[in-house]
């Protein structure tokens, strides 16, 4: 084989080889930032939200429409919360793809076993 040949055909599999590397690098950090990216918050205001009286701040329930709440229910000492206590947000099975308040509550509450 000559010489020039088997070196441009070495070049050209260095180049895809390189091509290669820089897509799939690329497209690992894309998938990385996508990863760091939290959900959204719920939005109080959804349909959804609404409709199990969901609010950010425990506090801030309606004592007259959710007259069983009590102040020590909180989604993060919730069954359906996904994180632990000490967590400002976290996911919620009520809520999927969307992250719920540490201090908020709503009423499919169920207070976390232990």
């Amino acid at each position: 084989m000559d010489q020039s040949k088997k070196n441009v055909g070495s070049a050209s599999s260095r180049r895809v080889f390189m091509m290669q590397v820089a897509v799939g690098g690329t497209a690992l950090m894309a998938g990385s930032a996508a990863l760091a990216q939290a959900p959204a918050m719920v939005d109080p205001a959804s349909p959804q939200a609404q409709s199990l009286g969901y609010v950010a701040d425990s506090s801030k329930v309606d004592a007259k429409k959710y007259p069983k709440h009590a102040a020590t229910q909180l989604c993060s000492n919730c069954q359906l919360f996904v994180g632990k206590p000490t967590d400002a947000a976290g996911g919620c099975g009520i809520f999927p793809g969307k992250q719920v308040a540490g201090k908020g509550w709503c009423s499919a509450y169920v207070k976390k076993a232990g």
